[in-house]
């Protein structure tokens, strides 16, 4: 099933549910529907999505959630509007650096899918509030994740044997309050992991970390913290007073 290309005629529409309606296509003519405020096209059948989902300045909210998308097109970036981007449950293997030019977005899911790494361009999100990556193929985060520095909630747990390692500046994020690294293969936290003062929610539930101990992070957030600061310090002052002879 595929909707008609006269669907583009209705200019005048400003949300449209199309969720579960078994489509495979989207027409060109979609991008004909300039003042589209919120799109849902959850679970159906839809490989790609056209080029001219570019043309919806205009839209706030896209759900693409339980589909077979394989890819974004390049203009997505053009969607400047886009507060909310939810993708889970596809088979992504990686966004385009446009994403960064979405400067409004706040919200971007994408759980489930084989994601490897996040383009450098999030940096730019400087709305971004909550990403969710959890359950991909991920091998790193990227530096430029760390300018985004609105961002309240991470969560890249369930990335199993791929991810490693946190960025070493996560200590920007200032406004973090929640994030996971749960089933992660990360074993050392970052020194300025200990900025992270508003931290609440820290899940890193089967993963091998040694620093801090796993001990320390059942503790609560709060705690692990503040352990991190005092390890931090303890270790500079003891840098301090070494003294080297000649």
């Amino acid at each position: 099933m595929n909707l008609p290309d006269s669907f583009g005629e209705l200019i005048n529409l400003t949300d449209l549910d199309l969720h579960a309606n078994n489509l495979k296509s989207l027409p060109t003519s979609i991008g004909n529907l300039k003042n589209m405020v919120n799109l849902d096209l959850s679970s159906n059948h839809f490989i790609s999505l056209p080029d001219t989902i570019g043309d919806l300045t205009k839209l706030k909210t896209l759900i693409a959630e339980t589909n077979e998308l394989e890819e974004l097109p390049y203009t997505i970036g053009n969607c400047s509007s886009l507060t909310e981007l939810r993708l889970d449950f596809n088979n992504l293997k990686a966004l385009p650096e446009a994403v960064g030019k979405l400067e409004c977005l706040e919200v971007l899911t994408l759980h489930y899918n084989r994601v490897k790494s996040l383009p450098t361009t999030m940096g730019n999100l400087l709305n971004l509030k909550e990403i969710d990556v959890s359950f991909n193929e991920l091998e790193y985060l990227p530096e430029s994740l760390c300018f985004a520095v609105q961002l309240k909630k991470i969560n890249v747990g369930k990335n199993f044997a791929d991810l490693r390692a946190l960025p070493r500046s996560i200590g920007n994020l200032e406004m973090l309050e929640e994030l996971d690294i749960s089933d992660d293969q990360i074993r050392v936290l970052p020194d300025s992991f200990r900025f992270l003062s508003k931290l609440r929610v820290f899940h890193a539930n089967e993963t091998p970390l040694e620093v801090p101990p796993r001990e320390v992070c059942k503790l609560g957030a709060q705690v692990l913290v503040l352990g991190l600061t005092r390890l931090i310090e303890s270790y500079t002052a003891s840098l301090s007073t070494i003294s080297f002879g000649l």
